[in-house]
């Protein structure tokens, strides 16, 4: 593989994120030389990212390393990682919940995986967070359908509807063994439904919810206090020092206000998403579902089959499950409906070393 002449890469969109899909076999096996082949793939560090393919956005600075699995039951290992826009860093302690809705299709694109006449069913593999999943979306002529009637709020128009079943992996649902914690003077209740998150009430500092990304981002010392709780959050959760990676994420929840059950506004962790990612919204649906969890007063809550948490751009349907064992100990599984769309696919040319 040599880079300077072209990388084949795939540019999809996944639910309400965007990102460059590869096969590892096209990448570099080292972790160091991947992480600066796709720094200078997507153009960081620049605000702009402006010689690469990243979107100057979090949402849009992300990429999903596909491979075929020697997982039994497994089909495929999904690898994420999460580019930092104006720095070098490259994440790869979480997970992204979105890529993941085009993994599927982009395995079956690439012939790592023979679908039905008309279904494929792709079990995945999440290497950064070790949970499993399947993806189940509609195929015509062994390639995957991209137009259909599914939409999600983020996102204009519609899709083929992608169905993801997502299992936990060996990690503990909530892992303080706390329905809430103290949390830099704030009650928070840390969970980990596919994504390390912290729930804290939005009237603990000082917002209402339902104000604009833009407008939460104007304030410093909000982003101040919003760091210093994910920071102890995130030694709380036996994740060490988080202060240069991506998770533990912050979600501030508060009453709903467009008939869903919850209200949020999702530290992603420094912007604020514009809607909310799928592993996070697992992760706030599980939680307000707990009794006595921060949320759970604050939710509406009903016989429906899906959780609507309410996000900047729309509702999100989180459709889980929670349940505690014998030892008392919480569990959950949800499922999600997302939508994915091929946008191009060709060869990249990564920018120079400078």
């Amino acid at each position: 593989m040599r880079p300077a002449s072209g990388i084949p890469c795939m540019l999809m969109r996944g639910g309400t994120s965007k990102g460059a899909y590869f096969l590892a076999a096209d990448l570099p096996d080292d972790a160091d030389e991947r992480a600066d082949l796709m720094l200078r793939v997507m153009g960081s560090p620049d605000p702009t990212q402006i010689d690469g393919l990243g979107g100057a956005h979090p949402l849009t600075s992300k990429v999903a390393i596909i491979s075929p699995s020697t997982e039994p039951g497994i089909d495929i290992d999904y690898l994420f990682l999460q580019i930092a826009v104006d720095s070098r860093q490259v994440g790869t302690t979480q997970t992204c919940g979105n890529l993941l809705a085009g993994v599927g299709p982009f395995a079956v694109e690439r012939g790592l995986v023979a679908p039905s006449a008309s279904e494929a069913a792709v079990r995945i593999r999440l290497m950064n967070t070790g949970d499993t999943a399947i993806a189940v979306f509609p195929v015509q002529n062994g390639l995957p359908m991209y137009d259909g009637d599914a939409s999600i709020d983020g996102v204009p128009g519609s899709a083929a509807a992608i169905e993801i079943e997502m299992t936990g992996g060996s990690r503990p649902l909530l892992p303080t063994g706390n329905v809430s914690d103290m949390v830099g003077g704030h009650r928070a209740t840390l969970i980990d439904n596919g994504m390390p998150t912290a729930l804290v009430a939005a009237d603990e500092l000082g917002i209402v919810g339902d104000e604009s990304p833009a407008d939460l981002e104007s304030h410093s010392d909000l982003a101040a206090a919003v760091e210093r709780i994910r920071v102890l959050a995130g030694a709380l959760m036996g994740l060490g020092d988080v202060s240069g990676q991506t998770v533990p994420k912050v979600v501030l929840l508060s009453p709903p206000r467009l008939g869903g059950a919850i209200a949020t506004r999702a530290f992603i962790p420094t912007r604020v998403h514009t809607s909310i990612g799928v592993l996070m919204a697992a992760s706030v649906a599980a939680g307000v579902s707990i009794p006595g969890a921060v949320g759970e007063s604050l939710a509406v809550h009903s016989d429906a089959d899906a959780i609507l948490i309410e996000h900047p751009s729309g509702t999100f349907p989180a459709r889980v499950s929670v349940n505690t064992d014998d030892l008392g100990t919480w569990h959950a599984r949800s499922m999600s409906l997302r939508t994915a769309r091929k946008i191009f696919d060709g060869t990249v040319f990564p920018r120079p070393h400078p």
